[in-house]
């Protein structure tokens, strides 16, 4: 199933009980669509949210009303049956938000352009927690519920970890000389993974955050986007247009479930009953894909073989332990060439690791 936008759209979000998705775009407009099986989803309406590119969406309040974030620093609650404006923070963060995460049935959090976070108390529309540890903007964030803490990734290169209850950052990780642009909680809590421009994914073992224990060089591109699908793998969105399955610890590429004809994923999303994964791409496509189908391997995509391993079978422990980095922190960059990826891997991972790279890289443009 799949739905073109006129313009390109930048995130979506499944309705918690209902068979509805919806999609922001770059033009400013929130899209509400019903879906189905057997047949391509309805727009049930295209309305002009924001000035500005609407960079990220969610159902707030048991579905009843959409939340949307905006580059003109304000947040919007917009009826999720009309599409109408219910009420409009015009200032709610001093520059562009970049994204928006549920916390609870009352919470949101939002992330900015310069790396500010700041939770919102729906029912009041105020603001009742606000942290300032990144320098550039807020690409990701999640939260973990155990704990009441929201980790968040950025164009900085660090992972934050933020308590809600002490309204203080926890930790911070040292730079990791790439930017941080997705991240998601694996293994019970114990490890937190991170996607990186140059492929990698970053591993860290939960309460050493200051550097990564374990580095995973199997995407040859940009991982954009991570959902967490078990406590054992995930599902990535990379600049590819590839979608794939990732086992994490042992780390390797399980196989390949789907495409965007080769422009990158944005966003990924499951459906409130896990039927259904959602996928936006920069080829102004929505596309719903049956869950089952995609793991059963029915899907046809032209990409790296399934079940290859890309990485070793175990972490490695021994550098789970905080410790000072020998380097400073290093340029950001937003692009970042294939010449600078494997020059971080022969810092990180020896020779082996970049045999690994060129290998994979030859793989995915062969």
């Amino acid at each position: 199933m799949e739905a073109l936008h006129e313009e390109m759209p930048f995130d979506l979000a499944f309705h918690p009980s209902c068979p509805l998705v919806a999609t922001s775009l770059i033009t400013g407009e929130l899209n509400l669509f019903r879906y189905a099986a057997e047949s391509q989803p309805e727009r049930l309406f295209a309305a002009k949210a924001h000035k500005e590119s609407c960079r990220a969406v969610r159902f707030v309040d048991s579905g009843k009303v959409i939340l949307t974030g905006s580059a003109d620093c304000s947040i919007l609650t917009s009826d999720v049956e009309t599409g109408k404006p219910i009420a409009r923070l015009e200032d709610a963060h001093e520059n562009g938000i970049n994204r928006l995460v549920s916390l609870t049935e009352t919470t949101v959090a939002s992330g900015d352009d310069e790396g500010c976070i700041k939770v919102w108390d729906t029912r009041e529309q105020s603001c009742c927690n606000s942290f300032h540890c990144h320098e550039d903007y807020i690409s990701d964030m999640t939260y973990v519920s155990d704990s009441n803490q929201i980790l968040a990734t950025s164009g900085d290169g660090t992972l934050s970890v933020n308590n809600l209850r002490r309204n203080k950052v926890k930790s911070q990780s040292e730079f990791s000389e790439d930017e941080l642009l997705s991240v998601v909680v694996m293994k019970n809590g114990k490890k937190v993974v991170c996607g990186t421009p140059s492929g990698a994914l970053l591993l860290y073992s939960w309460g050493f955050f200051k550097d990564c224990s374990d580095r995973f060089l199997g995407h040859a591109q940009s991982v954009d986007t991570l959902l967490k699908l078990d406590e054992e793998t995930l599902i990535s969105g990379a600049s590819d247009g590839v979608i794939r399955l990732v086992g994490i610890l042992p780390n390797r590429i399980i196989q390949p479930l789907a495409e965007h004809s080769e422009y990158p994923i944005e966003a990924l999303a499951f459906s409130n009953d896990r039927k259904y994964l959602g996928s936006i791409s920069h080829d102004k496509m929505l596309k719903l894909w049956d869950l089952q189908e995609l793991l059963n391997g029915q899907q046809l995509v032209h990409d790296d073989k399934p079940g290859e391993p890309d990485s070793d079978d175990s972490d490695d422990d021994g550098m789970d332990v905080d410790m000072d980095p020998s380097s400073s922190k290093g340029s950001r960059s937003t692009n970042t060439s294939k010449s600078s990826a494997i020059c971080l891997v022969i810092n990180r991972g020896g020779y082996l690791g970049v045999a690994l790279w060129i290998y994979i890289d030859l793989q995915m443009t062969a």
